[in-house]
């Protein structure tokens, strides 16, 4: 399916950036998609205030040592409710920043191995673990989609040209970061995770026609079991002014064991687009309860507020943000829409 963007009309002050935030465990796409699509943040200004310290490690294979890449590891907060999930990265490190003080219950599941459960109290800025896997006895169930698995298939060379892409990525260099991309694309021609990057990266660059493409291809090469494509290709669509259709195909995305939360952002701005505004405030919602580190989320939440006439919750949504992201890409716009909100706040109690 061909997707046309030309001369999709801005509404104002209302139109979001959506960057797609760095969260930098995941691969190049999650991480440069928000940089220029959902910004990160904290579920609430308290929240971020408290948050004083870093859970990192490493997580490794039993039988050898060897490093357990792209490995799902979520951490949860005893005490402060904190939740947060991230892969490690290809040489099985891992790190989850600016969280409150307290105890943590770690978890690592990856298909093939037995869970591993441990613990962590963060009583100063950091602490660190090692965490090991081990493989089930029996036959295990082979899966393509199981990231750790399909690493086995996937060429050295590859993945070392992915590792050069996201090194440059990390310093804002699209155009070498692309190159890399392609190149792990070319010599493994069934990475699907290199074309979504590569995706990501022209979106980035305002060649959209071919970050279609790209996404497309990664759809097509994970069978649409690679939720992060699909969920780029839903913000394209939103951008296009097809939110119809972009809501069909974040939800399928959402279905996928890969989803991340961002998949609610997005979801919640193709509600938005649908005049659906209970059900994005509550997907918003959903993405703050899974992670609260998506900032793009308040900008969501924001529109939503200023639709129902609350201006000061659109404010302190707005607080919110610039908050977290005080110079991210949607900062200047952040800053436009709270001082017309403010004025309108005003206007208001002048009527009363």
């Amino acid at each position: 399916m061909r997707l046309e963007v030309s001369g999709v009309k801005k509404s104002c002050l209302r139109e979001r950036f959506f960057p797609i935030v760095p969260i930098l465990v995941l691969s190049f796409s999650l991480n440069l998609v928000l940089i220029i699509w959902m910004p990160s943040a904290k579920a609430q200004v308290s929240a971020f205030e408290s948050s004083e310290g870093e859970i990192s490690g490493t997580v490794l294979l039993e039988a050898d040592k060897r490093p357990a890449g792209q490995v799902a590891v979520s951490l949860k907060s005893r005490v402060a409710g904190v939740f947060r999930s991230v892969l490690t990265d290809f040489e099985g490190r891992f790190k989850v920043q600016n969280l409150p003080r307290g105890t943590y219950d770690i978890a690592v599941d990856e298909e093939g191995y037995e869970a591993a459960e441990t613990s962590a109290q963060l009583d100063g800025p950091s602490a660190k673990l090692v965490v090991y896997l081990r493989s089930k006895s029996g036959p295990i169930r082979q899966s393509s989609y199981t990231v750790s698995v399909r690493e086995l298939k996937i060429p050295g060379k590859a993945q070392n040209e992915m590792r050069k892409g996201l090194e440059l990525g990390a310093k804002k260099d699209l155009a070498g970061s692309l190159v890399h991309f392609l190149k792990a694309a070319q010599i493994y021609p069934g990475y699907f995770e290199a074309y979504y990057d590569i995706g990501v990266a022209k979106m980035a660059m305002g060649r959209t026609d071919e970050a279609i493409k790209a996404f497309q291809r990664s759809i097509d090469l994970s069978a649409g079991r690679y939720a992060l494509a699909e969920f780029g290709y839903g913000y394209l669509l939103c951008r296009a002014g097809r939110p119809a259709e972009a809501e069909k195909i974040i939800r399928k995305g959402l279905e996928a064991e890969d989803a991340t939360p961002q998949g609610y952002v997005v979801l919640g701005e193709a509600l938005k687009l649908l005049n659906r505004m209970d059900e994005a405030e509550k997907s918003e919602r959903e993405a703050l309860l899974r992670n609260p580190n998506i900032a793009g989320a308040y900008l969501v939440l924001s529109d939503v507020a200023e639709s129902k006439g609350d201006y000061r919750e659109e404010i302190q949504d707005l607080d919110i943000y610039l908050k977290l992201e005080p110079n991210g890409p949607g900062s200047e716009l952040a800053r436009n829409v709270r001082e017309e909100a403010q004025k309108m706040l005003a206007k208001s109690h002048q009527q009363d």
